[in-house]
């Protein structure tokens, strides 16, 4: 088997199902009943030699990859409109009714690979990731977990559905909170504290809901995590998610680095931000204007109007990057616009055996909605980048990757921002703030990690409890200027708006480690673009089939989060804002 190094151009236009080697070319997932032959089959295969053990690699990767796509096809007709009970169940089914079954055959099949006499005939250099990680899956795999996950599973998508429910009428006109959250950045001070209270107050009518929600789920990971002989679901997590590269002392001192390096920056942009608006004191509801006073940048006015500019940037950054784009409007894989009913967030999912992804946000109009589609974008550029890997394992970098794809695409594309800010002064603005918003992200993600840390640590914990280490924690690395005199009720329940600790726990810190790499990526790029972006594609295109640091050098990075290295980026930053 060759791994593709780097995919042409060509390959980003292909809309065509790769064929299919395995499973019939017309296999469609209706129940149980027609997949369980498959998974009995290759359980109970013969293999007689190292080439047959990799072709039954093969067949089990089609497999899970058909799968994968299923369950991907129903997360997003779901989150696509959380208010149709006929999607909810569909995807409800498949979390109730298969994925319980496929667990044990899938601990089966690794079982069967590691016990097989041919396993030391594959070349170590192009499977030793892959097995790495499939050894540290059998190791933690208990059946008992099982019908927890399930239950994990169903409660996650409570979280969604309460999410997406949520909406504020303002001057007269029903909102969801990402289209009243527009307002935060208007000039007139009265219109943004009333859209912040509105916000905060219909958030705060779900808080009790949301806590126990939380209570429980907190419960049932700790159980998954004692089931599997870990003292906490902190040190569960770490081995399921194949940290091999880091240890939770190294986040505690990346969070000892950001605050001595980063948060005093982001004090000085906010005692600045203070006198720029002439306030006697900084409110929450003024950290989202534009301190000159003027109104709110509107980059584009629909879904499919940031769409194409999206993909004029990306073509004048590189013709594959538009193509990737060109692909996924041409098979109908994006959604764009914020709606009543629409799960929040965003995201780019990867559809395992098509490999082309589709991309959900909720676009408002805003820089942060472009700032988003980049980010997705860039995802969906690995995603294409990783399409011809052989194997579905291969496909799925850890996050300390996958999010160097996206926020590299942020900050390089800045070059081509022109083509949403075609004034110099709204170019200069749209830039400055992400600048901002890029220095920004390290305190709010050691904010968030440092409370899973504690959350999970201390299962046994109150609602109180969590409510005031929740609020130290906040106070030490955010908005240390701001005044929050008088509304301190809101203040214990803003980590309920962050969707990865009720559906993704512990995937945060990876957005700190890969915003570091992204702007060593930028700052390749700025020195020399051609071969600078050519350094991104052919990381990214290595997948998984090597470990973080192997692929943040192929990047032409380091795989660092010393205080140094984070100081040193740091400036760099600085100095680019300075040069604005």
């Amino acid at each position: 088997m060759t791994l593709i190094a780097e995919p042409t151009a060509e390959s980003a236009t292909d809309t065509s199902r790769p064929p299919r080697y395995y499973l019939p070319e017309d296999f469609t997932v209706t129940d149980w009943a027609a997949i369980e032959p498959f998974f009995q089959e290759l359980q109970h295969r013969e293999v007689y030699t190292a080439a047959e053990l990799e072709r039954w690699l093969l067949d089990r990767s089609e497999l899970e990859s058909v799968l994968s796509e299923d369950l991907a096809w129903r997360y997003i007709r779901m989150t696509c409109d959380t208010q149709d009970n006929g999607r909810v169940e569909a995807f409800q089914y498949f979390v109730n009714e298969v994925e319980p079954q496929v667990a044990p055959y899938d601990h089966a099949l690794n079982e069967k690979m590691l016990a097989s006499p041919h396993l030391s005939g594959l070349d170590e250099g192009r499977y030793g990731v892959f097995l790495r990680s499939v050894r540290r899956a059998s190791e933690i795999y208990r059946v008992e977990n099982i019908p927890l996950k399930t239950d994990i599973s169903t409660k996650q998508q409570q979280y969604a559905a309460t999410v997406g429910a949520m909406n504020v009428v303002l001057d007269g006109q029903e909102l969801t909170l990402p289209q009243a959250a527009d307002r935060l950045k208007n000039p007139d001070r009265a219109v943004r504290e009333t859209a912040w209270r509105a916000i905060q107050a219909r958030r705060l009518q779900d808080s009790k809901s949301l806590d126990v929600l939380f209570t429980e789920l907190v419960g049932l990971r700790h159980h998954v995590a004692q089931n599997a002989g870990f003292s906490n679901f902190r040190d569960y997590m770490f081995a399921a998610l194949g940290r091999f590269d880091y240890t939770p002392q190294d986040c505690f001192n990346f969070h000892q680095a950001i605050r001595e390096t980063v948060v005093p920056l982001i004090d000085d942009f906010d005692l600045e931000r203070r006198q720029d608006l002439s306030l006697p004191a900084l409110r929450p509801w003024d950290l989202d204007v534009d301190p000159s006073g003027q109104p709110p940048l509107r980059p584009f006015g629909t879904g499919e109007e940031l769409l194409e500019k999206t993909i004029t940037v990306f073509q004048n950054l590189d013709s594959y990057l538009g193509d990737c784009l060109r692909t996924m409007r041409q098979m109908g894989h994006l959604d764009l616009e914020s709606r009543k009913g629409k799960a929040p967030g965003g995201y780019n999912y990867p559809l395992d055996e098509t490999g082309v992804p589709f991309i959900f946000m909720n676009a408002t109009s805003s820089l942060r909605d472009v700032v988003t589609m980049l980010h997705e974008g860039g995802h969906a550029v690995h995603s294409f980048l990783t399409r011809g890997l052989p194997l579905g394992a291969d496909k799925h970098p850890p996050s300390e990757v996958a999010e160097l794809a996206s926020m590299s695409m942020e900050l390089m594309s800045m070059d081509q921002w022109h083509v949403f800010f075609p004034d110099a002064k709204d170019l200069r603005r749209a830039k400055k703030t992400h600048l901002e918003s890029v220095l920004e992200t390290f305190p709010w993600v050691a904010t968030i990690d440092k409370f899973q840390h504690w959350v999970y640590e201390n299962p046994g914990h109150t609602e109180a409890e969590r409510h005031g280490r929740w609020a130290e924690i906040f106070d030490e690395f955010n908005q240390r200027t701001v005044d929050w005199n008088g509304l301190e009720a809101f203040k214990p329940y803003l980590w309920q708006k962050q969707l990865h600790l009720y559906e993704v726990p512990f995937y945060y810190i990876e957005y700190a480690m890969a915003q570091l790499g992204a702007i060593a990526v930028w700052r390749n790029f700025r020195q020399n673009p051609t071969e600078g972006l050519a350094a991104y594609k052919r990381a990214l295109a290595l997948g998984y089939t090597a470990p973080i640091g192997q692929i943040y050098a192929a990047a032409g990075i380091r795989f660092d989060f010393s205080t140094d290295y984070l100081r040193t980026l740091a400036d760099f930053i600085r100095e680019e804002m300075a040069a604005l």
